[in-house]
């Protein structure tokens, strides 16, 4: 993979986007949901699949908390969590992009947008994603599940993505798919701007406080300077 891109420090004002990455970028969400289905069902639990994908894009052990009962016993929840790890590497040579992605990408860093990749998935994910994505030149940083000490809807991936890419919050945006991203976006006073790629309607993500909601990537690319991103790009 091509290195990031360094960053210009001299500058004077840095905006940015802070990219979540599965069901965002990476069409990975019902990949994601199969793989939990599994990963469960090896454990002898029996979660619905409409329950767990509503909660993709969750850390895992917000996941694995939500789904199953407080009075468990919790010593098996880390070989779920790397059940479904393992299941969901079978996809990794097949991953794609959202439709648009890797476009959108290159739209908003140049026009002068700091991009940083902001995902709670672990670093061998991240770099699966990154390559499927074939975008590595366009990325200020790249945050991950190291990251953070507590995952979405913490803020702490954002946070550090902030931190990575030199942003203030007033000068960044989240763009993401899941109520997740913008709960934990608010948290930090970040707008977020979701798209339905990762199969959540527009409705709960309006609801949850999406400032604008588009289908996919190359919706909010076709619409690039009337949305959030746009109004964002530095003058002149």
């Amino acid at each position: 993979m091509t290195a990031p891109r360094t960053p210009d420090s001299s500058a004077p004002a840095r905006r940015g986007v802070l990219f979540d990455v599965d069901g965002t970028l990476i069409d990975s969400s019902y990949l994601h949901t199969v793989a939990w289905w599994h990963a469960f069902n090896q454990a002898g639990h029996d979660v619905p699949m409409h329950r767990i994908h509503r909660l993709i894009g969750m850390g895992s052990e917000q996941l694995i908390d939500e789904v199953l009962p407080a009075d468990r016993d919790k010593d098996g929840d880390d070989a779920i969590g790397d059940a479904h790890g393992a299941l969901f590497s079978v996809h990794w040579p097949g991953l794609k992009p959202t439709r648009g992605a890797a476009e959108l990408l290159r739209r908003c860093a140049d026009a002068g947008l700091v991009v940083v990749l902001a995902s709670s998935s672990n670093v061998t994910e991240v770099a699966a994603m990154r390559e499927a994505l074939g975008s590595d030149d366009l990325l200020t940083a790249v945050t991950t599940a190291t990251d953070a000490e507590h995952s979405k809807p913490a803020p702490d991936i954002f946070a550090a993505a902030l931190s990575a890419g030199n942003l203030r919050p007033e000068d960044a945006i989240v763009v993401g798919d899941a109520r997740w991203d913008v709960e934990s976006a608010w948290k930090l006073g970040l707008d977020a701007v979701c798209l339905t790629s990762g199969g959540i309607s527009e409705t709960e993500l309006r609801e949850a406080g999406a400032v604008a909601v588009y289908a996919d990537p190359q919706a909010l690319l076709d619409d690039f300077e009337n949305s959030p991103l746009g109004r964002l790009v530095p003058a002149g």
